[in-house]
């Protein structure tokens, strides 16, 4: 069991550590593993004065806490919270703690914040974006997810993940640009279809929506709603809007800098990083795009998800029609 709030697992570092001492830039290898070059040279720093045992977890618990708020005092506090639903600031002026102490016993408790309990009852009415509440359709096509990821493109020979050292010709990759992978998930089964595409203009998400439709509706379902972030060229380009009307498919957005509320693409990208884009280093970005149908049919016809009950999304599609 890794430290909770640890980004890496003791073996995650030892990954890293040996990574770097290979000879692998420390920016690159803190990237690919999702940490700061910061966190990777403080890591290979403790593995260059302790050894193995310096990559283990550590208890951040202090030694003794003298000014630990008590527990009588917590309790107020949470009866206050409770009884009268007032805010940090106004319990706070009656409770010998700042309003900092208040927000941090809240929030350890587990209490919602005020604006989202019914100021009559004080029950939790909205969600928020920390809530563990899920959603999910009844049926296939009835929602649709659609998102792009841009991927760097892989120079000829492979980049940095093939080359693996300070002699990677920094130069070759400069300049080709990216690939922007396009994906649709349903909600309910978690059929997903994605492709490798140029670009992410407006005629090219129209493109990839007919395309993605299609793919459904070789699989018996009718897309009822699409859902897509608030760019442009979902929004206000008539080629998207044209095809959705045409199909009488209603269009849903997420709310302005809220990702989560699309996130089933987004976990989906993550998969298609891990699984696919970043599995094995390619020598060519045509290697990489050739690869990407092989993981979209393990995905959807043999990968147990863990949402399904262990079921790839196949299992749970049949005709909408």
């Amino acid at each position: 069991m890794s430290h909770r709030n640890a980004r890496l697992t003791p073996n995650g570092r030892r990954i890293l550590v040996d990574r770097i001492l290979s000879g692998r830039p420390v920016a690159h290898v803190a990237k690919e593993l999702g940490v700061s070059r910061q966190c990777a040279h403080r890591w290979l720093a403790r593995y260059r004065d302790e050894g193995p045992a310096g990559l283990e977890d550590r208890s951040s618990r202090p030694r003794s806490s003298p000014h630990a708020t008590t527990p009588q005092i917590t309790d107020r506090i949470l009866a206050i919270r409770a009884q009268d639903r007032w805010s940090r600031d106004e319990i706070a002026a009656i409770v010998p703690v700042s309003a900092t102490t208040v927000s941090r016993i809240l929030r350890r408790a587990g209490c919602p914040p005020l604006r989202d309990l019914d100021p009559v009852t004080g029950t939790p009415i909205r969600a928020t974006r920390t809530t563990h509440v899920r959603y999910e359709r009844e049926h296939p096509g009835e929602l649709i997810h659609i998102d792009v990821k841009k991927l760097g493109r892989i120079p000829l020979g492979g980049g940095w993940r093939a080359n693996g050292t300070r002699e990677l010709n920094h130069h070759r990759g400069r300049g080709i640009g990216f690939d922007h992978v396009h994906v649709a998930v349903d909600d309910h089964s978690r059929l997903a279809f994605a492709q490798v595409l140029p670009d992410e203009r407006a005629a090219t998400c129209a493109a990839f929506l007919q395309a993605a439709l299609d793919f459904f509706h070789a699989h018996g379902i009718r897309v009822r709603e699409v859902m897509t972030d608030n760019a442009l060229n979902y929004t206000r380009a008539h080629d998207f809007q044209h095809l959705l009307a045409v199909h009488g498919i209603r269009h849903r957005r997420t709310r302005p800098y809220s990702p989560w509320q699309n996130g089933k693409a987004e976990r989906f990208n993550r998969t298609l990083q891990e699984r696919w884009a970043y599995r094995r280093a390619y020598t060519s970005n045509e290697e990489r795009a050739e690869a990407l149908d092989p993981f979209l049919e393990w995905y959807n016809y043999a990968r147990p998800h863990h949402a399904l009950g262990g079921r790839p999304p196949i299992t749970r599609v049949s005709t909408t029609y």
